[in-house]
């Protein structure tokens, strides 16, 4: 009889990377995991109302591509993006008020992909990364993995604050500030144009790129839209502008794009050459025709939306607590709560899910010390009525 000697313990493999191990996941992520439930009343998720995609529309602009032009569709294209989308791309920034050639755009996997070719490109572990205080989530997630020290900006109701700026890039010579000046994700806010030019002015004079990120920018309901900071006296050499259709067209079609000076977009061309090599070629074809009619569509989403957000700005005095405060947006999707000091909304959580609704704490949005006392709420995934009902069992889940 053959005795089958036992296998040596196997080794343990090799650890995961440092930066890995250091930065959490999204707690939006998070949450929305945790309140799937149909019964649940999301205001956590930053996600469009999906009965609100053009389903029509998105589908017959793809079976006029896989009609007209299968081979180019479905076969391999260039890392930059599809000459089409970037052509009509940087027609749309051009009429917008800012210059913009085809060449100068790269399409990216979503505008978070942008992020991430920026902070390849920019980015060595250890050096200094301004943000607004708070900031978007996910940015923060991208700063971390590239090993960055991120460091808050003093502001006020209007943004990032000049001076503050100028003393922070003194003291810490960074490399970049983040910014997402229009309707800010997690606060809703828009900076005006006179603080804008000041920061340009910051940056030129001081040396430091600026990382302009405009996802929200057509979801205007309010007001007179504001010039992007790229095209104030100053800036065009060293501010990048991202934009994504993930909001006005679809996010599952995972399109964005980034502008930069000549140099840098060569760089992130290159990360994207090691990433993922291109972005879908038939989602970028599809998405070239689609603009020919996008901004009808934007026309009937903006409507829509502007009446969801005033539907929660109307009933948010009834809903919170005596002393809470929230902002005003005049467009995005988000809007910003700060509660009586007495409140830590992240403990609030489990108790306000037990209502069936939901919101985002709003410690995770802070580099520095969190107010703990804040929270985002999103306003275009539910209607009026749901919201209406969202904010009855939020008031609830906070008494």
């Amino acid at each position: 009889m053959t005795v089958t000697e036992p296998a040596p313990p196997a080794a343990p493999v090799p650890p995961l990377a440092a930066r890995a191990l250091g930065v959490g996941g999204s707690p939006v992520r998070d949450i929305l995991a945790v309140t799937a439930r149909p019964e649940v009343i999301n205001f956590a998720g930053g996600l469009p109302a999906p009965e609100l995609f053009d389903r029509d529309g998105i589908a017959a602009a793809f079976q006029e591509v896989l009609a007209q032009s299968p081979a180019q569709a479905l076969q391999y294209s260039t890392t930059e993006g599809e000459p089409a989308l970037r052509a009509g791309l940087a027609s749309r920034i051009t009429a917008e008020g800012l210059p913009t050639g085809p060449d100068d755009l790269l399409v990216t996997t979503g505008s978070q992909q942008a992020l991430s070719l920026l902070a390849t490109a920019l980015l060595e572990p250890g050096d200094t990364v301004l943000v607004e205080s708070p900031c978007y989530l996910a940015a923060l997630q991208v700063f971390g993995l590239a090993g960055a020290r991120v460091v808050a900006v003093p502001g006020d109701a209007d943004g990032v604050d000049p001076e503050a700026l100028a003393e922070a890039v003194r003291r810490e010579r960074p490399k970049l500030l983040y910014l997402v000046p229009t309707f800010q994700n997690p606060t809703g806010r828009t900076m005006p144009a006179p603080r804008r030019e000041a920061i340009a002015a910051v940056a030129a004079r001081q040396g430091l790129w600026i990382v302009e990120d405009d996802p929200y920018g057509e979801l205007r309901y309010d007001g007179g839209r504001v010039p992007w900071i790229a095209s104030f006296p100053g800036a065009g050499d060293r501010t990048v502008l991202l934009g994504s259709l993930s909001k006005v067209m679809a996010p599952g079609l995972r399109l964005g794009w980034l502008r930069a000076p000549a140099g840098l977009l060569r760089a992130c061309a290159v990360a994207k050459q090691a990433a993922d090599l291109h972005t879908p070629t038939v989602n970028q074809l599809a998405a070239a025709r689609y603009l020919d009619v996008l901004d009808a569509h934007v026309e009937k989403v903006r409507a829509v939306y502007g009446e969801r957000r005033d539907a929660m700005l109307a009933g948010l005095a009834d809903a919170l607590p005596e002393g809470a405060s929230w902002t005003r947006p005049e467009g995005g999707m988000f809007l910003w709560v700060r509660l009586p000091e007495t409140y830590d909304t992240t403990a609030l959580l489990p108790k306000v899910v037990e209502q069936d609704v939901a919101y985002v704490p709003g410690a995770p949005f802070y580099a520095g010390d969190p107010d703990r006392s804040t929270l985002r709420l999103c306003f275009v995934t539910q209607t009026p009525q749901e919201i209406r009902e969202g904010l009855r069992r939020l008031g609830r889940g906070l008494g």
